[in-house]
């Protein structure tokens, strides 16, 4: 049972999302390049890469796996936007923003994990 994951509402935020991510590391300093810059961006890139991995499995149960792993991806960006700001390379409200957003997209996907199984 093959979802269209580009018409999944949690697939489309979770790519915005992940563009968010690229904005806000781009200010990081060159430093971090290797470092949380290269994490945040793998981590943010995962999400919805899951989403549409898990999409094309042939049943419920495996899509359900991918989306957890999405969950855990943004589990870890969480940690590591934390982790920024602790080092001040991200504003309080750029931090505030995404960790809203990011409760949001996790909310969703694991609501919709619930709904497969």
């Amino acid at each position: 049972m093959a979802h269209k994951f580009k018409e999944l509402l949690i697939w489309k935020r979770s790519r915005l999302f992940c563009s968010d991510i690229y904005e806000i590391t781009s200010k990081f300093p060159d430093s971090e390049k290797f470092g949380l810059t290269n994490q945040l961006r793998r981590a943010s890139v995962s999400i919805p890469s899951n989403i549409a991995e898990g999409s094309s499995r042939n049943s419920n149960k495996d899509f359900a796996r991918f989306l957890q792993i999405s969950i855990g991806s943004a589990y870890e960006i969480e940690t590591q936007l934390l982790i920024s700001a602790d080092l001040n390379f991200i504003l309080d409200k750029e931090l505030q923003s995404s960790l809203s957003e990011l409760d949001e997209i996790i909310k969703m996907i694991s609501k919709f994990k619930s709904n497969l199984i």
